[in-house]
């Protein structure tokens, strides 16, 4: 059977380097090195060890992945007909693309692996920093950083920070977590004598110009855990954390006695808050009031916890799963030309999910906690997807007027009936929402900008010099009425 035997070269010196390895490369008729960058290899070179290596593959291909696929592609190629040493700098098993894409693909073309023990980097990188990462330590690839989890609160160790370009985009990454001047470790060489350097810097001139020449393929950054008590950046395991603790039996007496009923009013408050800091557009406000939203879909996640019925890891897999479906032109194969059709492939995935298999059904859907002007736009919307709608606005203006008169009608009956009454003031509240709608105008949002506006003319009345003097309510209404309009010309 065919066999590549992968052997890991060690951080960068001989002395790192296990018997078996030496061994092994010295009896080889020629090693195949991914890289021939590194330290050992010429004193190898020296005690009689033949190489070749894939360095011209960086010059060949575009991205370190191709690299990586290219290489190991050549390799399972040349074992069909020969067995091949391969050596790799550390450990084959850490940090190793090559060695990940060989155990992938090797047992599909029958070939062998076989691997020789290379002390790795974090060797040489726990003596020269004389630390334990049994305490916490989280291992990065630079190359990668932008889309992995940072954990502040243990130990990070980043790999390849090889050049200005890298250590800037680390750098941008990291002060997203860290504040400024978090002080950090460049360790370059590390357990490799008479090359072994450590410079410590603050984390904002990570790329600056003093500092390019302690970036190369021996680099790596080590950065210190934060200190909690001085500052930190909590996640969103924490807050989780914090609300278990809060509905603990020695936590909080309010927390622990709120159950989803007695939270609901909280989450309506919260998001009409967050909705007020946007028409502000208050942003430093946004940001606190969507931690009061965020707080309630935790502590409704906890409750439903404590009951077995889901928990927020739940919430967050269904809202992905979601997202991802609903997105096929994303995630998928489908094509779309614009945001319009987005939406209607939206609406008929949806319909698909809840098996809605008609319109009624899909009005019935619509929340009845939803504001009265938004329910009413949405069912209106829903029917008018099917044809049944004004073919203009003129047609929707029209209704307005048909309903005044019903409205009137009723109101001048002889004998007054409440219930009518009611019916007709709601019908024309529906036409006049269904005018906004042909307009593209939310009603929600219009009927608050009006009802602002009618705080702030009315302010103006209530601060007028003959309301001080005499007393608001001691003012004739055609007084006010002129106070009113004196406000509106100043454009209040």
């Amino acid at each position: 059977m065919a066999k590549i035997t992968v052997v890991g070269m060690g951080p960068g010196t001989l002395d790192f380097m296990t018997i078996k390895s030496l061994e092994t490369l010295k009896n080889a008729a020629v090693v195949s090195l991914r890289t021939a960058r590194h330290p050992v290899v010429k004193p190898l070179e020296e005690l009689g060890c033949r190489f070749e290596s894939y360095d011209d593959y960086y010059e060949q291909f575009e991205t370190f992945d191709e690299v990586y696929e290219a290489i190991a592609s050549d390799l399972l190629k040349r074992a069909m007909h020969e067995d091949i040493v391969y050596a790799v700098p550390g450990s084959p098993f850490v940090a190793e693309n090559t060695v990940e894409r060989l155990i992938e693909l090797a047992p599909l073309h029958g070939i062998e692996l076989d691997f020789v023990h290379g002390t790795s980097f974090l060797d040489a990188m726990i003596h020269t920093l004389k630390i334990d990462p049994v305490s916490g330590l989280s291992i990065l690839d630079a190359f990668k950083i932008e889309n992995t989890e940072i954990v502040q609160t243990v130990d990070l160790l980043i790999l390849q920070v090889y050049d200005q370009a890298i250590g800037s985009m680390v750098k941008l990454r990291l002060m997203d977590y860290y504040p400024d001047d978090h002080d950090i470790l460049i360790v370059r060489a590390a357990g490799i004598p008479g090359e072994e350097k450590v410079t410590r810097i603050p984390l904002y001139q990570l790329d600056r110009a003093e500092h390019l020449d302690a970036l190369d393929h021996l680099t790596s950054l080590w950065i210190p855990r934060i200190d909690t008590k001085v500052d930190h950046r909590y996640r969103f395991s924490e807050l989780v954390a914090i609300m278990k603790r809060l509905r603990d039996v020695n936590g909080c007496p309010w927390d622990r006695k709120q159950t989803h009923q007695s939270l609901r009013q909280y989450l309506i408050e919260e998001a009409y808050e967050v909705v007020d800091t946007i028409d502000n557009d208050d942003l430093p406000a946004l940001e606190e009031e969507l931690g009061d939203v965020l707080l309630q879909v935790v502590f409704h996640s906890e409750i439903a916890a404590e009951n077995g019925y889901f928990d927020v890891t739940d919430v967050i897999s269904g809202i992905c799963r979601k997202l991802i479906h609903r997105h096929p032109h994303v995630f998928g194969e489908l094509s779309v030309e614009d945001a319009e059709e987005v939406v209607t492939n939206w609406e008929q995935i949806k319909r698909e999910e809840k098996a809605i298999e008609s319109v009624t059904e899909a009005m019935k859907q619509l929340p009845m906690a939803l504001p009265s002007t938004l329910r009413a736009y949405k069912a209106q919307k829903k029917a008018a997807v099917v044809g049944f709608d004004w073919p203009d606005v003129e047609g929707a203006f029209e209704k307005i007027h048909e309903e005044i008169d019903e409205l009137l009608e009723e109101m001048n009956a002889e004998e007054r009936d409440e219930s009518k009454l009611s019916g007709e003031v709601g019908d024309l509240l529906f036409a006049v929402i269904n005018v906004s709608r042909f307009l593209k105008v939310n009603p929600e949002l219009a009927l608050n900008k009006t009802i602002e506006k009618f705080i702030r003319r009315f302010q103006a009345i209530e601060e007028s010099e003959p309301a001080k003097a005499r007393g608001l309510g001691n003012l004739s209404l055609s007084e006010m009425d002129n106070l009113w309009n004196r406000a509106k010309i100043n454009d209040l």
